[in-house]
């Protein structure tokens, strides 16, 4: 059976990316895993005292009971939901949960509502983005699932063969029954061959999808992005970690800029 699985510190946006899981496990008809990750500060053995990782530990345990009960509810008790805890960094935990659940797909939040979450979501959701090996779907904090009618991919265009997951794609599409637009992301003020040949190429790779193919002049990228999915009412923003240059583009700005924490529909990193 599919599992999905979902990374939580409990915080207000974390637990609206655990119920935004839940609901799309009940709709895919997966099981759910809800991970929690906690991390012994570096001066721990400087301060005994102070912290006891025994009770941080007890306090995940109480709040994953009442996440899990609450889950049960939400989801007419139609999803079976696994729930881990483990000590250790965070990336580390996360891959190994992976590697033990295969799941069909992580999910975590975007970011925090204040300034410390919005930093630790920020720095934990990108890197995860950039090396999860395993197909990444981030959360806005006021995002709530209800299918994903609409999906975009974001494409350069270039080593299409390589760079594009077509089986993933069509898994992803099919099992939603989801309307796939792609949109180039690329230059197009002047005639470009790569570009006309990507785009036959990619369209014969995902013709029995019939996708819609989009073109965005703007000189923001994520600016042109962003005004695509408000416009086309998109559910689900899927970029290819593969392509190193887009994705370096749309996370490697200022915080305010960065596309994967600031998008108010989920971004979906697909791997192949």
């Amino acid at each position: 059976m599919k599992s999905i699985l979902v990374a939580t510190d409990f915080s207000f946006a974390a637990v609206n990316a655990v119920n935004y899981a839940a609901d799309m496990a009940k709709a895919l008809g997966a099981e759910l895993v809800i991970l929690h990750v906690y991390t012994i500060p570096v001066g721990f053995n400087e301060a005994p005292v102070m912290i006891n990782p025994q009770e941080w530990r007890k306090d995940a345990e109480v709040d994953i009971a009442r996440l899990k009960s609450e889950l049960g509810l939400r989801t007419d008790h139609k999803v079976t939901i696994h729930t881990e805890i483990v000590m250790g960094m965070f990336f580390q935990e996360l891959k190994l949960a992976c590697e033990n659940n295969q799941p069909y797909v992580v999910v975590m939040g975007s970011q925090g509502t204040t300034k410390a979450e919005r930093i630790l979501f920020g720095g934990h959701t990108v890197y995860a983005m950039k090396h999860l090996e395993y197909s990444l779907i981030t959360v806005p904090p006021d995002a709530q699932f209800d299918s994903f009618k609409n999906i975009v991919m974001a494409c350069d265009f270039e080593d299409i063969a390589d760079a594009v997951p077509v089986e993933e794609l069509k898994k992803l599409t099919n099992d939603f029954n989801s309307k796939l637009h792609i949109v180039n992301t690329g230059n197009i003020d002047s005639y470009d061959p790569a570009i006309v040949s990507g785009t036959a190429l990619l369209q014969n790779m995902l013709d029995s999808l019939h996708p819609s193919f989009h073109f965005i002049t703007s000189e923001h990228i994520e600016e042109g992005i962003m005004h695509f999915t408000e416009q086309h009412k998109i559910d689900l923003l899927i970029v290819l970690p593969k392509r190193h240059t887009l994705l370096e583009r749309l996370i490697h700005r200022s915080h305010t800029k960065q596309l994967v924490l600031h998008s108010h529909v989920p971004v979906m990193s697909l791997h192949q």
